[in-house]
C-alpha cells in the first residue's frame, strides 16, 4: 500500500489527479485544501474507501504538519496553489505567502520517509517566449510576475533539497489544461460556457496572444505514469516535464472554433489588453510527456466536443 497526500486536491487538476490514483487499490490518498478556491464538490465518489479528506491549509506550518506527521506518506504531490491569471494579479501577496507552502512540505518531507515530492509548476516561468517550442532544459526562465516568480522558486526548493538532504522530486511545469471540473475562470471554460448560453465572449487585446490547451485526461494519465514508472524508470525523477499539449492556436480562432462547435449565436467583444501576465505566446516542447503517455494526445475539437457532452461541465 502506498501512501499519497495530494494538496490543493479539491481543484480542478487535484482532484482528477486524485480520482485516478484512488482508482488503484494499493493506493490510499489523503487530499488537503483549505477550500479557497477548491471545491468539495470536486472531490472523489464517497464509493471509494481508499480516501480521506482533510481541511487544512498548506501555508500554515501547524496545519499541515499536524497532517503529514499523522500518516506515514511515501509520495506527496504539492498542487495547491494560488492560480489563474487575474486572481493572481490581484492577490500578488497571496501569491507570495504560497512560498511558505513549498518550504513547509519539503521541511517536513525531508524528515520523513517521504520518497519522492511532486511539483505543480506552470508554463509562465517561461515568460515571453525566446525559443520554440518551449523546452524544459534551454528555454530562459524570465517571467517577472508574482506567479511565475514563486513557481521558480519552487523548482529551486526542490532542486536544494534533493541536492543537500537526497530528497527526489518531479517537476511539472503545466500548461493550460481544461476539462469538465474547472472553473469559469479560465479561458476554455469560460469562452464555453458563455457560447453555450449565447453570451458574448470577450478578449483582451487583438486575440492573437496564443495558447495549447491540453485536456485533463493527458494531463493526469503522463503525471501518474511518471509516479507508477519510477520503479523501474528513472527518467523522470530528479527532472522537469512540460505538460501540456503542442497544437497551438490563437484565443480569438479559440473563440470562433468554439461558437463553431456549439452552434452559439455569441459575438466577440474586444477589451484593452491586461497589464501584465499575459504571454503572447505558449508552445511546449512535449517530447517527454508523449513518452509518457505512450499514445496520442486528444485533439482540440475532440475535447471541446468532450466537454458539451458532459453533463457536469453543463451544471
Amino acid at each position: 500500500m502506498r501512501t499519497i497526500l495530494i494538496t490543493g486536491g479539491a481543484g480542478f487538476i487535484g482532484s482528477c489527479l486524485a480520482e485516478k490514483m484512488i482508482s488503484d487499490p494499493e493506493n490510499y490518498v489523503v487530499i488537503v485544501d483549505d477550500l479557497t478556491t477548491g471545491d468539495v464538490a470536486k472531490l472523489p465518489s464517497a464509493q471509494h474507501k481508499n480516501w480521506r479528506f482533510i481541511k487544512c491549509n498548506v501555508n500554515d506550518y501547524r496545519d499541515i504538519s499536524a497532517v503529514m506527521l499523522a500518516f506515514p506518506f511515501d509520495y506527496v504531490f504539492h498542487y495547491a496553489a494560488v492560480v489563474g491569471v487575474q486572481r493572481t494579479q490581484l492577490f500578488p501577496v497571496r501569491v507570495l505567502n504560497d512560498i511558505k507552502g513549498i518550504s513547509n512540505i519539503l521541511n517536513l518531507s525531508k524528515n520523513s520517509h517521504v520518497k519522492r515530492v511532486y511539483f505543480s509548476s506552470s508554463s509562465e516561468v517561461y515568460g515571453e517566449p525566446v525559443e520554440l517550442p518551449q523546452n524544459e532544459l534551454t528555454t530562459p526562465l524570465n517571467s517577472r510576475v508574482p506567479y511565475a516568480v514563486v513557481k521558480n522558486i519552487g523548482e529551486a526548493y526542490l532542486k536544494s533539497y534533493h541536492k543537500e538532504f537526497g530528497l527526489d522530486y518531479t517537476i511539472f511545469r503545466f500548461f493550460n489544461t481544461y476539462g469538465p471540473k474547472q472553473s469559469r475562470d479560465f479561458v476554455m471554460s469560460r469562452f464555453m460556457a458563455l457560447a453555450l448560453k449565447n453570451q458574448n465572449i470577450t478578449i483582451y487585446g487583438d486575440g492573437s496572444q496564443s495558447r495549447t490547451f491540453c485536456y485533463i485526461n493527458d494531463n493526469v494519465d503522463a503525471c501518474y505514469a511518471s509516479f507508477v514508472n519510477s520503479a523501474v524508470n528513472h527518467d523522470t525523477v530528479n527532472d522537469i516535464i512540460n505538460i501540456g499539449n503542442d497544437n497551438e492556436i490563437s484565443v480569438l480562432e479559440l473563440a470562433n472554433k468554439i461558437i463553431s462547435l456549439t452552434n452559439s449565436q455569441s459575438k466577440i467583444v474586444y477589451k484593452p489588453p491586461l497589464e501584465e501576465g499575459d504571454m503572447h505566446r505558449r508552445l511546449p516542447d512535449t517530447t517527454k510527456m508523449r513518452k509518457l503517455l505512450g499514445r496520442p494526445m486528444l485533439s482540440l475539437d475532440e475535447g471541446i466536443k468532450k466537454l458539451i457532452e458532459n453533463p457536469l461541465f453543463l451544471k
